[in-house]
């Protein structure tokens, strides 16, 4: 998670964007996630409102996440890619990003990106580089990528059938 998220400063940084990293266990915080005295709230949403990208890089066991935002999300997987494909054992990873992508960044307003996943910790280095050399390329036309499709609200009536 760390090399990614490196990769993805230093790949924006060249293109001349100014990259603010979050990192939320690194703030000297050690109460819940949810007690809002210690952020500022209005100053977290200035931050979101500022920014043209926003990339979530965690571990995807984490499972949770602001509008007219690209969105991408960044994960390491804990696996190899087979175990992530619709036959795999795990199943379609896509599937796992449904309520994260359409019930939260879409219903927020984000324009989500395809998602980036991979297993680094059963991979050799060659394959590793590999994977931050192509995140690192993506990276360097991501303002071009065109969104995600999802079903329009308004094609839905009160009772939410289409």
């Amino acid at each position: 998670n760390v090399t990614a998220c490196d990769v993805a400063i230093q790949a924006l940084t060249k293109q001349g964007y100014y990259v603010l990293k979050k990192m939320h266990y690194c703030c000297n915080y050690t109460g819940p996630l949810f007690y809002c005295n210690y952020y500022d709230i209005a100053e977290e949403q200035h931050k979101v409102e500022q920014a043209e990208l926003v990339i979530f890089q965690f571990p995807l066991y984490w499972f949770s996440i602001p509008a007219d935002k690209k969105a991408i999300l960044s994960f390491t997987n804990g696996g190899t890619e087979s175990m992530f494909q619709p036959d795999g054992i795990h199943g379609d990873f896509n599937v796992a990003l449904w309520p994260l992508q359409n019930g939260v960044l879409r219903f927020c307003g984000f324009q989500v990106l395809a998602s980036r996943s991979s297993g680094v910790q059963h991979s050799p280095p060659d394959v590793r580089n590999a994977m931050l050399d192509a995140w690192q390329e993506r990276l360097n036309s991501v303002f071009a990528e065109k969104p995600l499709s999802f079903a329009p609200t308004k094609h839905f009536d009160l009772t939410f059938q289409g």
